[in-house]
């Protein structure tokens, strides 16, 4: 039979602790897998995505090659359809934003906390900023002053992450178009806004686009650019 002193009571003791914080520190690292960010690129058709799926399928390829494994959707929400072709008319509601991401906690891609769930995210505790707005690369983001400025991320929804019900284009077709005469509702991931009034401004729900082609986003400081966040 083995004969089990002090120092070896105190060896197997150490040796469990340290399987004990290891395990711990693996499941906060798997935790604080990014879980939010930032599109880098658009998809070089202005605010037309290809509509919802289009959108998703790009955060999904952006994290991919990034080497998340996890399954991100667009923050977008969709226009009210109203078809008047029909008798009795159509009208179908749009889709919120916030029903499409899952329920939280979100990361950024440095591990940081983005909000613990969707109403922390929407109730003032969005932790979403210059220095944390960061893409599936961990990279910062043009905001307000550099060249060329990308603040403005489409969002087509309101302060609360609803569809909007302020009428006209806020979703630039439900994002299909491109055309000039189009918009769609930006926020402004840098929280500055034309008065520099820094940490006031929405950071999904600022004001809308000029336009929805690849060459009018700019106007107003956007490049096609979104929030994606895990739903799992």
């Amino acid at each position: 039979m083995p004969k089990f002193t002090n120092r070896t009571a105190a060896l197997a003791t150490a040796a469990l602790v340290t399987s004990c914080i290891a395990a711990t520190a693996h499941a906060q690292s798997a935790s604080e897998e990014m879980s939010f960010f930032i599109a880098s690129v658009g998809k070089g058709d202005g605010a037309n995505l290809g509509g919802l799926d289009g959108a998703d399928a790009h955060c999904n390829a952006l994290a991919s090659a990034a080497g998340s494994s996890k399954t991100f959707a667009a923050y977008l929400s969709t226009s009210m359809v109203i078809d008047r072709s029909t008798d009795p008319m159509t009208i179908t509601n749009g889709i919120s934003a916030r029903d499409r991401i899952g329920s939280g906690p979100w990361y950024n891609a440095k591990g940081e906390l983005i909000a613990k769930d969707v109403e922390d995210l929407h109730n003032g505790g969005a932790n979403i900023n210059l220095q944390s707005g960061l893409d599936e690369n961990g990279n910062p983001v043009n905001g307000r002053g550099s060249q060329p400025n990308k603040h403005d991320i489409l969002t087509g929804s309101d302060s609360a992450g609803h569809f909007s019900t302020a009428g006209g284009d806020t979703t630039c077709g439900n994002w299909t178009s491109n055309s000039e005469d189009g918009s769609a509702i930006v926020g402004h991931h840098d929280r500055v806004g034309l008065n520099d009034a820094r940490n006031m401004v929405s950071w999904n729900s600022s004001h809308g686009s000029r336009g929805c082609g690849e060459e009018h986003l700019p106007r107003s400081g956007g490049a096609g650019l979104f929030y994606c966040f895990a739903t799992n």
